[in-house]
């Protein structure tokens, strides 16, 4: 299989993560015989600075021509902070949902045993977690029409959505439910807002299709909550746009660093891999940030296009990584380790995940990850 990819760095860390994740894919190449054709171009703010637009057409056509699009971070806090921009990296990311026609953002949230200790939430709480987001990605409030009136003092966002925007992709996840624990749980604002009403209204028709789904329902306020006391009750969660970004940043608290969640963006033709953290300009060419967030937006693109055991492959990587401690500052204060070496790392396991041979575990200790 010749998979053509497009690459879109960004902004701050974005390169640095996307790097790895690229490392791994030539893993699974050379490995699995596979052959992928990469391409890269701006987005975010960089594009800004270059071509004066957040997302260039040239890159947009770049990802209309590619089977799949592998995203790395966006955001820059010049722009931040200038409350007067009219032109913002985001407005690129934003852009390029719309005209991918990326309906559905999936975001699996899972507790990884040897990180239990690096969430704020007890162990007992949070062990055993392992629920996925469906979050609608191209209509509410973030697309809706926005108002400020001449002087500056009134302002609004209108949320909208259609019966067509929110069946698309409550099949989704109802099919993703029937596949998992059989439990979906629609999050919502319905005792306040007439936009959730109609999502009540439209999911719980949809449910009749699927009677092996347990279909519930939760206010967001709610929901927020439950997702800290009990994120074991969930499997899969559908929601609307706004409340699906809160609610899965939240979520990242579970698995100990935002750092670790990966997420899909699904359309009926084009698809979309990316980690959920921001650019992190903190960090930016320090060789601290997190990358397997970004390795595992990867495998989460493997798995879309059925190479499932390569997917695995990248997934059981990730996993010695985490149980061999060889992991970024964030997840192992004090660590050696940066960016480059983990993705390494992950990468050289890759090869031959189950030959424990192949791994040195004194110079893993040295901070080198070797290769025998």
């Amino acid at each position: 299989m010749a998979l053509k990819i497009a690459l879109l760095p960004g902004d701050g860390v974005g390169p640095e993560v996307l790097a790895q994740a690229v490392k791994c894919l030539e893993a699974v190449e050379e490995t699995f015989n596979q052959h992928f054709i990469f391409k890269e171009a701006p987005v975010g703010a960089i594009a800004i600075d270059k071509k004066g637009t957040p997302l260039p057409d040239a890159t947009l056509k770049l990802c209309k021509e590619s089977d799949a699009v592998l995203f790395g971070a966006i955001g820059d806090p010049k722009y931040d902070n200038d409350p007067d921009a009219k032109v913002r990296p985001e407005q690129g990311l934003l852009q390029l949902r719309k005209e991918l026609g990326l309906f559905a953002n999936i975001r699996p949230v899972l507790s990884h045993p040897t990180l239990l200790d690096k969430s704020p939430l007890k162990k007992k709480v949070i062990n055993g977690t392992d629920f996925v987001i469906y979050r609608e990605l191209t209509g509410g409030i973030y697309f809706g029409e926005k108002k400020l009136n001449d002087d500056g003092t009134k302002a609004s966002d209108l949320c909208e959505y259609t019966e067509d925007e929110i069946s698309r992709i409550a099949h989704l996840a109802f099919k993703a439910a029937k596949g998992r624990k059989k439990k979906l749980t629609l999050i919502d604002k319905a005792n306040v807002l007439e936009s959730s009403r109609l999502w009540r209204k439209v999911v719980t028709k949809i449910g009749e299709s699927y009677p092996e789904v347990a279909l519930d329902f939760m206010f967001v306020d709610n929901a927020a909550m439950q997702i800290i006391l009990n994120p074991k009750q969930f499997d899969v969660i559908l929601t609307e746009n706004m409340f699906g970004d809160i609610i899965s940043d939240e979520g990242s608290v579970i698995g100990g660093s935002i750092g670790l969640l990966a997420s899909a963006s699904i359309g009926e033709e084009n698809a979309l891999f990316e980690p959920i953290h921001g650019s992190y300009p903190q960090a930016k060419g320090k060789n601290i940030a997190n990358p397997i967030a970004s390795i595992l937006s990867a495998a989460m693109l493997l798995e879309h296009f059925g190479l499932t055991e390569e997917a695995w492959a990248v997934k059981k990587a990730v996993d010695k990584s985490l149980k061999k401690g060889v992991v970024t500052p964030d997840l192992k204060e004090n660590s050696q380790y940066g960016t480059n070496q983990v993705g390494d790392f992950i990468a050289h396991n890759i090869v031959d995940i189950e030959d424990d041979s192949l791994m040195n575990d004194e110079n893993i200790d040295l901070g080198k990850s070797t290769i025998i």
